[in-house]
């Protein structure tokens, strides 16, 4: 692509530019009625099979080591095949993963998609009976686990014979009675560098990966997503990224390889589009066996972090803790966040701080999409902190009323979805796929509306508060206290009222020692929003809220503690 002729190229000119016919990111529509995208991988494998091309560059960095793209791809083509040749798999077997955010994660998961299995990411922090209902649901052949997880998939292990298993970072010495069959991976031999993947055939409507949904509002359902639902959510962040760099005047694909802290577990589709952003343009992801703000920085300065990838938590700790110590994140270009909502104060802070040096971004996805969608970014998300932005090519955008007819911009309604990246529906569960997928759309069960081609979500329809008639949407409200200075982190939600039918109640953290009351932050709503928005519960706290591995709240864990769960 030619050098842009000007500083910065407004967003609906860029996106013209990378989607015209020929161009990068041209479109069309498939078979199904759903866009495509007209160039690019059609698989995982094919897709994975073009890293190799990096070699030498650091692609995984580790406390417990470092893997170049070269020593990634041999190791992931050297499990495939063991996978095949000595356990037998075939194509569309499930491969179960459960590790921490070991550099083996990517290396277990790129070996399924190499020997065209069926990879299933489950929940590092699941508990023994959680892991049991998925492997129960999903029926892999075989488990990729590591050694904090052994004991979690034993007794599943015990009860299902004939299903293999493999052992990452195991210090345990012999592996435990019941394991008989299973391999500790860390006394495999070095891969042959020479040697490529198995033989097979890996086809675009295969299917690549079972992913569980978070499960905050009941048991978890496995989102199937297809080889070539994967393949377009490898292309959205390569999109996303061009736009962005469009909109900086920079020509894309120029400039150093992205460094990357990545913060998400490896399990959660955020991790997913950061990690395809960083295969894309070979740079490198620097894993934390653990969030600590203060390691973080030091990470960053060590390896010469250019973006970082998590929850809008932990990078408001990161900030914090910047502040705090005087650390000018001088080699930071990118605080990328996703896996919820972002307060808008978070972007107007690092703005304040950092001015227009390191460029903020947000975006939307789900299981359901494979992960990020919708992105928000650099000057545009400045401008409108509460937007979600815009789609992808191949995301296509409804606002659907009650009757599921379109709505006209600027109304609020639920937001339904279809493109490439979407899943096809529910592991063993027709009910829950025409549900939520019938018709070819995705009803994704959020509350949001259009402006300008920008998406703004409202609200969960769930978590939504009907009081005495008017609807009350909790990320507003959340909004307000967030921009409090005594306040770290809000959750809002409904509890039953004997007239109105619910009242709004609130949950915060506040800083330690910060002398504010209930009465205070509920004056601080009052003085932005309307009187029937204001909590009329307030519970003020210095620990932290209760969240999942994704950074979602467990709001029903706060309903628990009033006393109305």
């Amino acid at each position: 692509m030619a050098r842009s002729d000007a500083a910065h190229i407004e967003p609906r000119r860029a996106e013209g530019l990378l989607t015209a016919p020929g161009a990068p990111f041209a479109v069309v529509r498939g078979e199904a009625g759903a866009l495509e995208y007209a160039t690019g991988p059609r698989t995982l494998r094919e897709f994975a099979e073009t890293v190799w091309a990096f070699g030498d560059r650091p692609f995984l960095i580790a406390e417990s080591r470092t893997y170049t793209y070269a020593e990634f791809f041999a190791a992931s083509c050297a499990l495939a095949r063991r996978l095949v040749d000595v356990y037998g798999l075939r194509p569309g077997d499930r491969a179960a993963i459960a590790l921490r955010n070991h550099p083996e994660w990517q290396v277990a998961f790129w070996a399924a998609q190499l020997a065209g299995l069926v990879a299933v990411p489950l929940n590092a922090w699941w508990t023994g009976d959680e892991v049991a209902y998925a492997l129960d649901d999903c029926a892999p052949r075989v488990l990729l686990v590591d050694g904090e997880r052994l004991e979690r998939v034993a007794g599943w292990a015990a009860r299902t014979p004939g299903v293999r298993g493999m052992v990452f970072h195991h210090a345990g010495g012999a592996l435990p009675d019941g394991f008989e069959r299973w391999d500790d991976l860390d006394e495999l031999s070095s891969p042959d560098r020479a040697a490529g993947p198995p033989d097979v055939d890996v086809l675009p409507d295969a299917d690549a990966t079972i992913i569980y949904t978070s499960g905050t509002t009941g048991r978890p359902k496995g989102a199937v997503a297809t080889q070539l639902a994967q393949a377009g959510a490898v292309m959205n962040p390569r999109f996303q990224a061009a736009m962005s760099m469009l909109g900086r005047g920079v020509v894309p694909g120029q400039g150093p390889a992205p460094v990357t802290l990545m913060t998400f577990p490896f399990f959660h589709v955020a991790a997913f589009t950061s990690v395809y952003a960083a295969m894309s343009a070979g740079g490198a992801l620097v894993l934390m066996h653990k969030w600590d703000a203060g390691r973080a920085l030091a990470l960053i300065r060590e390896h010469g972090v250019s973006h970082y990838a998590g929850v809008p938590t932990t990078a408001l700790q990161l900030l914090s803790a910047a502040e705090e110590s005087g650390d000018g994140l001088d080699g930071l270009a990118a605080l990328n966040t996703g896996g919820a909502a972002a307060p808008p104060g978070l972007v107007s802070g690092l703005t304040a701080r950092y001015g227009s040096r390191i460029e903020p971004r947000n975006g939307y996805g789900l299981t359901e999409t494979s992960g990020g969608v919708l992105a928000n970014y650099g000057a545009e998300y400045r401008s409108w902190p509460g937007s979600a932005g815009r789609p992808t090519p191949v995301t296509e955008v409804r606002i659907a009323g009650a009757d599921g007819s379109a709505l006209p911009e600027g109304e609020i309604g639920e937001l339904w979805l279809r493109g490439q990246s979407l899943a096809r529906g529910y592991w063993n569960d027709p009910t829950a796929t025409q549900l939520a997928f019938g018709g070819g759309w995705f009803r994704t069960g959020d509350l949001a509306v259009v402006r300008e081609g920008r998406v703004g979500i409202v609200d969960r329809i769930k978590d939504m508060v009907i009081r005495g008639g008017e609807n009350v949407y909790c990320v507003e409200v959340e909004g307000v206290l967030h921009d409090h200075p005594a306040v770290l982190d809000a959750a809002v939600f409904g509890v039953p009222h004997p007239t109105l039918g619910e009242e709004v109640a609130a949950v915060v953290r506040i800083r330690p020692g910060a002398p504010v009351t209930p009465d205070e932050l509920r004056a601080h709503v009052a003085g932005v929003l309307a009187a029937f928005k204001v909590p009329t519960r307030v519970q003020v706290r210095e620990g932290e809220l209760p969240r999942n591995a994704t950074g979602k709240v467990l709001k029903r864990e706060l309903r628990a503690e009033l006393g109305e769960g």
